[in-house]
């Protein structure tokens, strides 16, 4: 009989995943009011990979181009982002994040240390090593399946 769903790793994983950006939100909407954690990872990358596509932004926070364009949108709208036209290829936009979107950042820094630092506690560097060992083998071996 196959396990259900609820008593294996993967629900483990999504579950832990899950609580932590409830936890993170709730903390980070207390101090920043107008910014989610997919906004924050927009503007975490962004501000050290000034030249990445919307594209590649998606991959990395794990979206869709089509949400990520939405999130970019709106965050341009609050001030967080500016779009403009990349000069080498006009079908591309160039994203930069604005001084206020700095700022924001920066406020940002401490709080993200500390909720990283909660869902921690009580987890050894070692263990961490352990599953994030553990998780590379999980990704390898989905990646080597997905042809």
């Amino acid at each position: 009989m196959v396990k259900l769903p609820n008593e294996t790793i993967f629900y483990a994983i999504e579950r832990a995943i899950k609580e932590y950006r409830r936890m993170a939100q709730k903390r980070i909407s207390k101090s920043i009011p107008k910014i989610t954690i997919d906004q924050a990872m927009v503007l975490i990358f962004l501000k050290k990979y000034p030249k990445l596509s919307q594209k590649e932004l998606a991959k990395l926070v794990f979206k869709d181009a089509a949400s990520v364009n939405r999130t970019i949108d709106l965050m341009t709208r609050n001030g967080y982002l500016e779009k403009s036209l990349n000069p080498s290829d006009k079908r591309r936009y160039h994203l930069s994040v604005t001084v206020f979107g700095g700022r924001t950042l920066d406020e940002m820094q401490e709080l993200i240390k500390q909720n990283r630092s909660m869902a921690l506690k009580g987890i050894t560097d070692n263990e961490i090593e352990q599953v994030d060992h553990i998780l590379q083998k999980i990704i390898e071996n989905c990646n080597n399946h997905n042809g």
